[in-house]
């Protein structure tokens, strides 16, 4: 009988012992996958961060060409037909097309032609921009709605519509711009979405409005960006970001792209024109990245 009781006892331990080894296997395996999940979601993060800065630019540029258009066909307001343009030539050899010459509203087609052309800075274009405006540039009220017929800035092939509302008042000049369903595409074939609004306030070269290439604009406001596999990021500008006619890139401010457990913070630098910005998860090491 206590050998019997024994054995009992051994094989109750035994089995006890196996609940544990089968507890704590368990428990090591449900860990692994959570912190892959986490590294894999803060790399996403960091990828629509760079795709969100790089959808930043392709607007800017966009609306860098539509500004220079509209000022080269008196389209500005403001006093300054017929008088001398000073610009960036951002259009450069593209053919800039009016629908009519009197009267709002009005279509504007800008067409870089379908082998492109590159610009001084050298940036090339391929394709068209559209517009439709409802009135002058710079008269409070009026809209100019952008859109894109196959066009490419650098072999970015960027889609979607920009409402630009002038929101000016009479000591500043501002305007609203919403991004609607823009579509970025890169040289490689990946993909992300944009959606959102920019408020623009001019801070510079309003006392010489028609000289483009003086002009500073800081900007404010939320957008998103989604990926090819539905996975979004919200970004909120913390410190506006500044943009100089005469650069081809955001030169400062920064911007917070929100994770689930984490953030990322983008920082265009202090004013340089060049073409770098950088992009830290959490306050960790910033990691550098190439504007376009």
């Amino acid at each position: 009988m206590a050998l019997i009781h024994t054995m009992k006892k051994n094989i109750i331990l035994l089995a006890f012992t196996f609940t544990l080894f089968l507890i704590s296997f368990s428990s090591c395996k449900k860990e692994a996958p959570a912190s892959i999940l986490n590294s894999s979601e803060q790399e996403t993060t960091f990828e629509l961060s760079a795709d969100q800065a790089i959808a930043d630019n392709l607007t800017e540029d966009a609306n860098g060409i539509f500004m220079e258009a509209a000022a080269k066909n008196n389209l500005l307001g403001n006093g300054v037909n017929g008088q001398t343009i000073v610009t960036t030539n951002l259009l450069s050899n593209a053919i800039v097309t009016i629908s009519q010459t009197a009267g709002f509203p009005k279509t504007i087609s800008i067409d870089f032609g379908s082998s492109g052309s590159t610009t001084a800075n050298g940036i090339t274009h391929k394709g068209k921009i559209n517009v439709v405006l409802s009135d002058s540039v710079r008269k409070t009220g009026s809209t100019s709605i952008i859109s894109f017929t196959n066009y490419f800035i650098n072999n970015y092939k960027k889609e979607g519509t920009i409402t630009c509302t002038n929101t000016s008042t009479s000591s500043t000049k501002a305007w609203q711009r919403k991004v609607s369903d823009g579509k970025i595409t890169a040289p490689d074939g990946r993909y992300w979405l944009q959606n959102g609004t920019r408020d623009v306030v001019q801070i510079d070269g309003t006392l010489t409005p028609c000289n483009l290439m003086d002009d500073v604009y800081l900007l404010t406001g939320n957008q998103s960006i989604t990926n090819a596999n539905g996975k979004t990021r919200n970004s909120f500008i913390t410190e506006a970001l500044q943009k100089h006619s005469d650069c081809d890139n955001i030169g400062s401010g920064k911007l917070k792209v929100e994770g689930a457990n984490h953030y990322a913070i983008i920082n265009f630098g202090n004013g340089d024109c060049d073409k770098i910005a950088t992009i830290s998860i959490d306050g960790n090491e910033p990691r550098i990245i190439q504007l376009h």
